[in-house]
């Protein structure tokens, strides 16, 4: 490596931040996007959610549906440069029948912020995406939102996620206040207090006066009870609580805890500038040839989200990939690990929710956007000089399935083209009738909402209205062997043999209970949850 490429990169690796924001619905994700792109520069006004009235839509709900609802559908990359940083933000649904979306984005993510609603704490969804940070060791950064409402004591709040998830907690901030009485934060980090005034609906970014502690203006400014509130609570923290411990903070261990409201904009920033200070830079990941480093000379990346029709005028297919390696440039050549093919990386765009620009290079810890002419399935890799494959990405076990049918035959081409990208893209997982006589497709979704989402694109950016029938099958399980070990077990009851699109079996059950009875009576058949992830092969088409 040529010591001019090494020192490049090496300074591109240290201006980088990546971060994927993880909650259960309704915790204000969304809002707390648009609030961090506000104080990124990166908007000018923040489409609160309040301001969809006016028709104004969050930045990185773009798809129709999710500003018809009011809901984040699908995961969004929205880049933006902060204080000579480059932040790469990934913004995931929280809505838990889209939770394989996020578990493919927290693949591409070095950090992950946990979004707590100050009065509920944590919930289930929350819980069940930080198992996937903890599995996959990603630094958590929790803010707790909403402390402009009445809420839960905040020390309640830091029990419950050392007692339950088996976090250190850190505050680096401390609200001062709460409800109509949240007046502010006040910064551990360099001992000053935070008082913010409102703005309408939090569009711009809050008036903050920044006031030392002790400092003896702080009597005018704050209501007595408040000041001497805060002052015990600081006490305690320092005699009672955990110290800063950046190493427990990157393995996981610890989190750094931050109070504010996005919709009101207080504590945002704060948060930011801390973000920037303790979280974890572009790293290492696992290949086929060991853990690569981020400046390794050669260019690698991975493919962890396919997103059809973004731009409904030219019906575009985008691979987003996360650069692990070396400096990516436009029009670069590189190897297919799955297939491979050479392809050639023309027209990468730099991603913004829907909208995008042209980029000439990228680097460790980027997301780049590239057209995808069926070439790439998520979970790619593509690399540069010696061939090396990293972890795939795999599907887990859907809980809801259904033949989709298509009413009206001479729409056959738009409705196989719809099927296939949308399988392509993994809105829901395709299966299909081991009976080769049954073509209809058979979504397999984690909710109901991914098949009511699935219809509505078909209609809307394919032009083909769909029928829906319903299958009695709650579990999923794949078969370790293939069909060749299924007819060595012969016939079996209370289940069904389809195929998915790699034409691997999938025995779906009615429930738990039949499928632990089946895997007691025949001892030879493994049985997974997840499927197994797939090198070289293409899947089937409908």
């Amino acid at each position: 490596m040529s010591i001019e490429i090494e020192a490049e990169l090496e300074i591109a690796v240290d201006k980088r931040r990546n971060f994927a924001i993880i909650s259960h619905p309704d915790a204000g994700k969304t809002t707390l996007t648009e609030k961090l792109l506000l104080y990124g520069g990166a908007i000018q006004e923040a489409g609160a959610v309040k301001a969809k009235r006016a028709q104004r839509h969050a930045t990185s709900d773009w798809m129709a549906m999710e500003q018809q609802r009011g809901i984040s559908i699908t995961s969004t990359v929205l880049q933006f440069d902060y204080q000579n940083c480059q932040i790469n933000l990934l913004d995931t649904p929280g809505h838990q029948d889209f939770s394989e979306d996020t578990y493919r984005t927290l693949a591409a993510a070095d950090n992950a912020v946990m979004l707590e609603d100050s009065a509920k704490g944590l919930e289930p969804q929350t819980r069940k995406l930080f198992e996937v940070c903890k599995m996959r060791k990603l630094p958590i950064f929790t803010f707790i939102n909403k402390m402009d409402r009445p809420g839960r004591e905040p020390l309640e709040l830091l029990d419950e996620i050392e007692q339950e998830l088996g976090l250190k907690t850190y505050p680096v901030n401390w609200p001062i206040g709460m409800g109509d009485r949240f007046k502010g934060v006040f910064d551990r980090r360099k001992q000053q207090i935070h008082l913010f005034e409102r703005s309408i609906h939090g569009r711009k970014a809050a008036t903050n006066t920044v006031v030392n502690l002790g400092d003896p203006q702080i009597e005018e400014l704050l209501e007595q009870d408040l000041y001497y509130q805060l002052k015990e609570d600081i006490e305690l923290l320092d005699e009672l609580g955990s110290d800063l411990d950046l190493e427990e903070i990157h393995k996981g261990e610890m989190t750094p805890v931050f109070f504010g409201s996005a919709m009101t904009n207080f504590g945002v920033q704060l948060f930011l500038d801390a973000f920037l200070e303790y979280a974890l830079k572009p790293g290492t990941h696992k290949s086929t040839v060991g853990e690569i480093s981020p400046t390794y000379p050669n260019f690698t990346g991975f493919v962890f989200k396919l997103q059809a029709n973004m731009d409904p005028k030219h019906r575009d297919r985008v691979a987003f990939i996360r650069v692990c390696t070396g400096k990516f440039e436009k029009d670069m050549t590189v190897s297919h690990a799955r297939t491979g093919k050479t392809v050639r990386l023309s027209r990468p765009q730099k991603l913004f929710a829907q909208d995008r620009a042209s980029i000439e290079n990228a680097y460790p810890g980027d997301i780049i956007g590239l057209n995808n002419p069926g070439v790439f399935a998520i979970g790619d890799t593509i690399y540069n000089g010696k061939k090396l494959e990293y972890e795939g990405i795999p599907c887990f076990s859907p809980e809801i399935f259904a033949y989709l049918r298509n009413p009206n035959p001479s729409k056959f081409k738009q409705f196989r083209k719809g099927v296939n990208e949308l399988r392509e893209e993994g809105a829901v997982q395709i299966m299909y009738s081991a009976d080769e006589s049954k073509r209809d497709p058979i979504l397999a979704a984690v909710g109901q909402l991914q098949l009511e989402v699935v219809q509505f694109r078909m209609e809307n950016e394919y032009g083909v209205e769909t029928r829906l029938e319903m299958l009695p099958f709650s579990v999923a399980r794949w078969v370790d062997g293939g069909w060749e070990i299924l007819k060595k077990v012969g016939r079996l009851f209370n289940t069904v043999a389809v195929k998915d699109s790699w034409g691997r079996p999938v025995l779906l059950f009615k429930n738990e209970w039949n499928c632990q009875q089946v895997e007691s009576e025949h001892p030879e058949l493994k049985l997974n949850n997840t499927a197994p992830v797939v090198s070289g092969q293409e899947p089937e088409s409908l």
